[in-house]
């Protein structure tokens, strides 16, 4: 399997905890940032309900399964920029291939 330099290895895992920080604050702000502005949401409706209860009951979830295919959009973008093959990783793990 090929070796990855220090220096690109460093630079793919910083740009991977980079994205996951911000889904993470993404999803806070989804889940619980609402919640703490609640009365002055109140007044905003959607589909007939205050803002706050829908993100409660539905808002937040929809923005939880979107962050998912984002991420994995994203992921694989990082990936090719840094030369990660997905199709190359299964053939090696599996003995199809070797790369000396």
């Amino acid at each position: 399997m090929k070796k990855i330099e220090k220096k690109v290895a460093d630079a793919y895992f910083k740009e991977r905890t980079r994205n996951i920080i911000i889904y993470l604050l993404i999803g806070f702000v989804a889940s619980f940032g609402v919640v703490l502005f609640a009365e002055p949401l109140s007044g905003i409706t959607v589909n007939g309900f205050p803002f706050h209860y829908f993100m409660g009951a539905q808002g937040a979830i929809v923005i939880f399964i979107l962050l998912l295919f984002v991420n994995a959009k994203v992921s694989d973008s990082i990936d090719k920029k840094y030369g990660i093959d997905e199709i190359k990783n299964v053939q090696l793990s599996e003995g199809k291939s070797v790369d000396h």
